[in-house]
């Protein structure tokens, strides 16, 4: 987080990780496409010749709560596996993070993988997917299975973190795991930076001022449980807490030393 105390000026930074076409750049496009015209910034994208982000994206939000001025910049990392260095250089100063997951069967493995390596990354820019606020979107919904949809109930029974489903290519989803991790994202620094006794940011105003930049936005009461009724908790949320993305035999971050179920992975 930064904070401009001369301007009044908040700025807080979003990453979007997860696997190469898992959707990550798609989730930003379909946000590009439903925030309102004058208050979005230009979508950046490098693209390589088979239409894989090369670098990252980047969509800057910017609009008012109270007398802040407020931006959200959101970023996606590069999932080519040779990227790795770029993608710990985009996770510097995150504030939140949506990671977004394959539902094909045969993404399980590289979903793990892929949790495992932003644990990683995040510590070694002296971050910790434990004090992040975090959400997980399970994209392409269309394109899971059984025991697709049997990890995203797991994951929503140990209600760590939200959980999402998505088809991003269709919009659907994109807005709510968005709100959702906005939501998170301000409980986490007013607690931190007790914004609201300091400078007044009050969280309900800030979401509501979130949800008018956008099109036709849900209410954040249908998206999150009521506010106290449960929340993140436990190491690596519950990717790391339940093994439903590790590989069978390995043992996932906060579950204790048990061993992961190979739900997403291995034994398939």
């Amino acid at each position: 987080m930064q904070f401009n105390t001369a301007q009044r000026e908040l700025t807080l930074k979003i990453v979007y990780y997860g696997p190469g076409l898992s959707g990550k750049t798609t989730n930003l496009r379909a946000l590009y496409q439903r925030i309102v015209p004058t208050l979005r910034g230009h979508l950046m994208t490098l693209d390589t010749a088979d239409d894989r982000t090369l670098f990252f994206d980047t969509l800057p939000l910017v609009f008012r709560s109270g007398n802040l001025k407020v931006k959200l910049k959101l970023f996606t990392v590069p999932g080519q596996v040779m990227h790795n260095s770029t993608r710990r250089i985009v996770l510097q100063g995150a504030d939140a993070i949506a990671f977004v997951a394959d539902s094909q069967p045969a993404k399980r493995q590289e979903n793990y993988k892929y949790w495992m390596n932003m644990v990683e990354n995040l510590k070694m820019n002296g971050l910790s997917i434990e004090a992040l606020p975090h959400v997980v979107q399970w994209n392409k919904k269309d394109l899971g299975d059984g025991a697709t949809a049997e990890a995203v109930a797991k994951m929503r029974a140990e209600n760590k973190q939200p959980v999402f489903e998505a088809i991003a290519v269709r919009g659907e989803g994109v807005v709510e795991t968005f709100l959702a991790l906005v939501d998170l994202t301000f409980e986490q620094i007013d607690r931190t930076y007790l914004l609201s006794s300091k400078v007044g940011l009050d969280r309900d105003l800030f979401i509501e001022e979130v949800r008018r930049c956008l099109v036709d936005p849900p209410r954040i009461e249908d998206i999150l449980p009521p506010r106290g009724s449960g929340g993140q908790g436990g190491a690596g949320g519950a990717l790391g807490g339940s093994g439903v993305l590790g590989g069978s035999g390995e043992s996932m971050p906060g579950a204790s030393g048990a061993a992961a179920d190979g739900t997403l992975a291995g034994g398939a």
